[in-house]
């Protein structure tokens, strides 16, 4: 069985975040389920697709590698800006295109540059109507 397409609304987490994050879809593929945007593999850019989770606690980041050090050692999570320079990685074979992308299923992950792992918690969707 195949996972389901994600759409704008899902809900995501990061590994190092504090608290999930929905993922935003710009329109532009005018592909909906649900009513709601289809996102792609192309839909990973930080704050327009990819908002930020509360809190960052990853020793990567700078900022938190600032306060914690000011903090005498001790970890000090900061506002998570999630910085996502690639696309994400397909949660198995890609078999749906939107306009020439590849869609996004629920099995995909993101990788932040600060070592998070972003996965999607809830599709934004249940189920895909196929005619």
């Amino acid at each position: 069985m195949s996972m389901p397409h994600v759409c704008a609304g899902a809900t995501l987490q990061c590994s190092f975040g504090m608290a999930p994050a929905p993922l935003n879809v710009l329109p532009v593929n005018r592909v909906l389920l649900g009513s709601m945007p289809a996102a792609t593999l192309m839909d990973h850019i930080p704050i327009v697709n990819i908002t930020p989770f509360a809190m960052c606690q990853s020793m990567a980041n700078p900022t938190v590698i600032a306060a914690t050090a000011a903090a005498l050692g001790v970890l000090t999570p900061m506002p998570c800006i999630p910085v996502t320079a690639a696309p994400w990685i397909p949660g198995g074979a890609p078999t749906v295109l939107l306009g020439s992308m590849p869609a996004l299923s629920a099995g995909g992950t993101l990788m932040c540059n600060w070592g998070g792992v972003i996965k999607v918690v809830s599709p934004g969707q249940v189920t895909t109507l196929v005619p």
